[in-house]
Parts: C-alpha cells; sequence; structure tokens
C-alpha cells in the first residue's frame, strides 16, 4: 500500500462510516517491509506519549513483519485502536 492509497482508504472509510463512530478508521496494521519501503515515507508528528504510539492521522498503527498491511474499523480493531480520536486532513 502507498501513501496515497493509504489516504484515500482512511478518507474513503470515513465516507462510508455515515456518521457511525463503529465504522471509523480505528487501526492501521502494516507488515514490516511495507513500511520500510513505503508508509513510513508519511509525515507524522512525533508521538506525544508511550501510550500514543505511532499515528497517521491520528490513527494507531501497530507494525509487524506477521501484520497484513490494511485499515481495521473500530469495529474490528477493538481495544487495539484506542484511544481513538478525530481523523485529520491528509498532508
Amino acid at each position: 500500500m502507498t501513501p496515497e492509497e493509504l489516504n484515500a482508504r482512511l478518507d474513503a472509510m470515513t465516507a462510508e462510516a455515515d456518521g457511525d463512530p463503529n465504522e471509523l478508521p480505528g487501526l492501521i496494521t502494516v507488515q514490516t517491509d511495507d513500511w520500510i519501503a513505503r508508509i513510513a515515507a508519511i509525515e507524522r508528528p512525533r508521538p506525544r506519549t508511550i501510550a500514543d504510539g505511532i499515528r497517521i492521522r491520528e490513527i494507531k498503527v501497530a507494525v509487524s513483519s506477521t501484520a497484513e498491511t490494511r485499515v481495521f474499523t473500530r469495529a474490528e480493531a477493538g481495544e487495539a485502536g484506542e484511544p481513538y480520536r478525530d481523523l485529520t486532513a491528509a498532508s
């Protein structure tokens, strides 16, 4: 997934949620090779606390060698995506 594809997916999920908070983007999982090759290039602020972790557009990111690169809804992510925040604009 390229940064452009990720931003497009986040925007599409937000539009498709149609106000349902459970359907909003909740967690981004990234396979390690995708992170190194592409996703890490996305401009993002430094974490404010350890609990904040890596975030892209205020959505928590989990990087793992065994993860599939994809975006989960809040309902799918459950506690793994918390604390949830509002999606910020793409930069």
